[in-house]
C-alpha cells in the first residue's frame, strides 16, 4: 500500500507509542493501556515481535505475537488493530516473520460477537475458529467491552495455505433450531447434520453501548449454540456479509 510501511519495533519510544495506540483503540485511560510499553518490551526481549504500520508518520496499525510451547511450530497473536484496509497487511508481516523462524500455525482469539473481525479472520485470512472459550478474561472494563462477558473464539491460521472459497451450504433451506433476542432465527442446522448457521449482531460494540442488557442476551444465546455446536465437532469456517457464520463437521466415514 503506497506510503504504509511496517516494521518490528524494539526500541522503547516505538513499544510507548504502540502501546498508547492500543489505549486509543480500547479507549481505555492514558494511565491505563490495555499492554503497558514494558509488557511489550520483555515480550520482544523474550523473542516475541511487535509490528508497527506507520501510514507516513502516522502510526495505524500495529501487532504483537510470540511463539507457542516448545516444539510445536506455532506463533500466538497477542493483539492486533489496524485501521480500515491496513489488518491485511498487518497480519501478513505478522505472518512473514512467524513463518520465518518456523512456524506453521498462528493462533489468537477474538470476540464473535463482533462480525467484521469474524469476516477478516475466516474470510479474508482463511482461519478457522477451532475452540470457544466462556468469559476467557473475565469482565472487560474497557470502552469497547463495557463490561461484558468476554467469551473468545480461538482461530487458528495454517500460515502455508493460501486463503480458499469455502461452501457456505444452503441456510436458507435449513430449519431454525434456536430463536434470537430480536425474535428471528438465531441458528438453523441442515438436515444432514454437516452444517449449522449462526447469526451474531452487525454492530455489537454500538449496541453494548445502547442497551447492555440486550447484548448479554446476545452473548449467552450465541454461546449456547456455539458450545453445542463444538461439542460435536463442528468448526467455524466462515462468516457471511450479513452476519451468518458457517459452521462445518465433515461427514462421518
Amino acid at each position: 500500500m503506497t506510503g504504509v510501511s511496517i516494521r518490528t519495533v524494539h526500541d522503547v519510544a516505538g513499544l510507548a507509542a504502540v502501546s498508547a495506540y492500543f489505549g486509543e483503540v480500547w479507549r481505555t485511560p492514558r494511565t491505563a493501556p490495555p499492554y503497558p510499553a514494558e509488557v511489550l518490551h520483555s515480550l520482544v526481549h523474550a523473542g516475541g515481535a511487535v509490528h508497527a504500520a506507520h501510514d507516513g508518520q502516522r502510526l495505524a496499525g500495529a501487532c504483537a505475537a510470540v511463539f507457542g510451547p516448545p516444539g510445536s511450530r506455532e506463533a500466538y497473536s497477542l493483539v492486533a488493530a489496524a485501521e480500515p484496509g491496513l489488518g491485511q497487511a498487518v497480519k501478513q508481516a505478522q505472518r512473514a516473520w512467524a513463518l520465518g523462524l518456523g512456524a506453521r500455525t498462528m493462533r489468537w482469539t477474538f470476540d464473535p460477537l463482533v462480525a467484521r473481525n469474524a469476516r477478516f479472520n475466516l474470510a479474508k485470512l482463511g482461519a478457522a475458529g477451532t475452540e470457544y472459550l466462556v468469559d476467557f478474561y473475565g469482565p472487560m472494563r474497557d470502552g469497547v467491552n463495557g463490561g461484558d462477558e468476554s467469551d473468545r473464539l480461538t482461530v487458528t491460521w495454517d500460515l502455508a495455505a493460501p486463503a480458499g472459497p469455502y461452501d457456505p451450504g444452503d441456510r436458507e433451506a435449513a430449519p431454525a433450531t434456536h430463536r434470537a433476542p430480536d425474535g428471528e432465527p438465531l441458528a438453523r442446522r441442515d438436515l444432514a447434520g454437516l452444517h449449522v448457521w449462526c447469526r451474531v449482531p452487525d454492530d455489537v460494540v454500538r449496541l453494548r453501548a445502547a442497551d447492555p442488557a440486550l447484548a448479554l442476551r446476545w452473548r449467552r444465546a450465541v454461546r449456547e449454540v456455539f458450545t453445542e455446536a463444538f461439542a460435536q465437532g463442528f468448526r467455524a469456517t466462515g462468516m457471511s456479509r450479513d452476519s451468518w457464520y458457517t459452521l462445518t463437521r465433515k461427514a462421518a466415514v
